[in-house]
């Protein structure tokens, strides 16, 4: 009997929680593999929302001000908690870890710390942030100059503590610039229901903290990187930089590299293809 695929270990990026994966396990249990979807620290389940955006009568001055309640959730506190949920899934052998957009920084700091626990480390259009650079360098880079996540942005990230959305916005053109930095090629009511779903704040520290790498560490666990080639949040340059600087810090375990032709969030878009991808990993 051929022995059984790792479990699978589902992160989500900023402002996402362990929801968007839920076309994805479908079609990996379907194939007869456990996939784990979590919360990272300050979203999902664990978010905590600005009073300002339900606020009544609404004060939009407020929104650019009001202290994030996630504004103390850092890296360390992300990372502590990602590496729980790795042991709790890990307890009969190593995981295939999966992470998308801003949780590869957290992937990358939990497999730093616990590398023995996790046999593959995938990156679907996710920071992978090289040692001791912080992710908000490759976010604020020439290279990502064109995203279009920065314009959705309603406050000043160093004023609250976060990156904040005005998930609560009617106004027609600022709701098209979110369905376009995040979900560019999906139907826009399904895009506009996952808007729906999407957490307020994310926390900065959690872009502006670092991981320092070595080679025992989180050098040493293979890894592959997914390629979105239409995402307009994390552009294809800045993704092909990531790959390029991790293979010159660790060429002896270099990146697998995989194309899709799709938006930051593939996993909505084309979840075939990411249950596909992840089917042919161990």
């Amino acid at each position: 009997m051929p022995p059984r695929p790792t479990p699978l270990l589902l992160v989500h990026g900023f402002w996402f929680g362990s929801w968007c994966w839920s076309e994805v396990i479908a079609r990996v249990a379907a194939a007869g593999r456990v996939a784990q979807p979590v919360d990272l620290a300050g979203h999902g389940l664990r978010a905590r929302r600005p009073a300002c955006l339900s606020k009544r009568p609404f004060d939009p001055g407020e929104v650019a001000t009001e202290v994030s309640p996630v504004a103390d959730v850092g890296l360390d506190q992300a990372g502590d908690l990602l590496v729980s949920q790795i042991r709790r899934l890990a307890q009969d052998g190593p995981v295939t870890a999966v992470a998308h957009s801003m949780g590869g920084a957290v992937l990358t700091r939990a497999v730093q710390e616990v590398p023995e626990l996790v046999a593959h480390a995938v990156y679907l259009a996710a920071f992978m942030p090289a040692s001791d650079v912080p992710s908000a360098e490759y976010a604020q880079s020439p290279e990502n100059a064109d995203s279009r996540v920065a314009e959705a942005m309603r406050a000043d990230p160093a004023v609250i503590g976060a990156l904040r959305l005005d998930l609560a916005s009617a106004d027609a053109g600022y709701r098209r610039l979110l369905r376009a930095a995040f979900f560019d090629d999906i139907a826009p009511d399904a895009a506009e229901a996952a808007i729906g779903l999407l957490t307020p704040d994310s926390p900065l520290a959690m872009q502006t903290d670092a991981t320092r790498l070595t080679r025992d560490g989180w050098g040493s666990v293979p890894r592959t990187f997914v390629v979105c080639e239409q995402d307009w949040a994390l552009r294809p340059a800045v993704q092909r930089r990531l790959i390029a600087e991790a293979d010159a810090a660790f060429p002896g375990n270099p990146t697998s590299v995989v194309t899709l032709d799709s938006s930051h969030s593939p996993f909505l878009s084309m979840p075939d293809q990411v249950a596909g991808i992840l089917a042919k990993l161990d």
